[in-house]
């Protein structure tokens, strides 16, 4: 089942809006707290899909038992896109759908997933941060690129990593999740270490450059956003 979403009431309009927001609610990040550990419990990967040309955007959740990587259960929402595309705000376009699907679900998340940034972000704030805040739940960020911050490749291994810097800040690690091939771009987001948080992504990645949390969250909102145009 589908939920439909409309745009929250008082959800930011304008970039001016929802900087304040970002301003409000990084204050209430928790960065020392290590997080469930790999293999236990359930983790969640969320992901989004978007039809520009009829405003529409589609999120999914999908929960994984962390143990065997089996689909526990999974949910969708569709709804119109909450806010314009600026750079640094792409939450507040989407988690008002994000949000959606996981209240669906019939079980608890766990460990939630985000296909993005939690504090590599320019404000320190990105989806997996803003998420976990709102949700109180455990969140991370794994991204498939660097955004705007600079690192060394790791070594060609599996599992080697190497810090994602803002000047001299470690905000992420690029994480090696198959031999030979480009990184991942691991960040924490809320109630998790860092270095929980890249163990997460190896347990995740047996077979694929990409968690299967993200695999599958992106599959399912695709077909959700194909079925919402039907």
């Amino acid at each position: 089942m589908t939920t439909t979403v409309g745009v929250p009431a008082g959800w930011p309009a304008t970039e001016e809006a929802a900087l304040a927001v970002q301003d409000e609610l990084r204050g209430r990040v928790v960065l020392d707290e290590p997080g469930p550990a790999p293999g236990t419990g359930h983790v969640t990967g969320v992901d989004v899909a978007y039809d520009d040309e009829r405003d529409l955007v589609a999120a999914a959740a999908v929960v994984l038992d962390a143990a065997t990587l089996a689909v526990v259960a999974e949910a969708t929402a569709v709804g119109r896109v909450s806010f314009p595309y600026v750079p640094g705000l792409l939450a507040f376009r989407e988690i008002p759908t994000v949000r959606a699907a996981l209240d669906a679900l019939p079980c608890p998340p766990g460990l939630v997933v985000c296909d993005g940034y939690g504090l590599a972000h320019p404000r320190r704030f990105g989806l997996a941060s803003h998420l976990g805040v709102l949700t109180g739940l455990p969140t991370v960020g794994v991204a498939k690129n660097p955004f705007t911050f600079a690192y060394d490749d790791p070594d060609a291994s599996r599992g080697s990593h190497a810090p994602l810097l803002a000047g001299t800040e470690e905000v992420g690690r690029a994480l090696r999740t198959r031999d030979g091939v480009k990184p991942v771009f691991v960040s924490v987001g809320h109630r998790v270490s860092l270095d929980n948080a890249c163990a997460h992504t190896l347990a995740l990645t047996p077979e694929y450059r990409l968690p299967e949390t993200t695999r599958r969250a992106d599959a399912l909102c695709r077909r959700a956003l194909r079925e919402a145009q039907a």
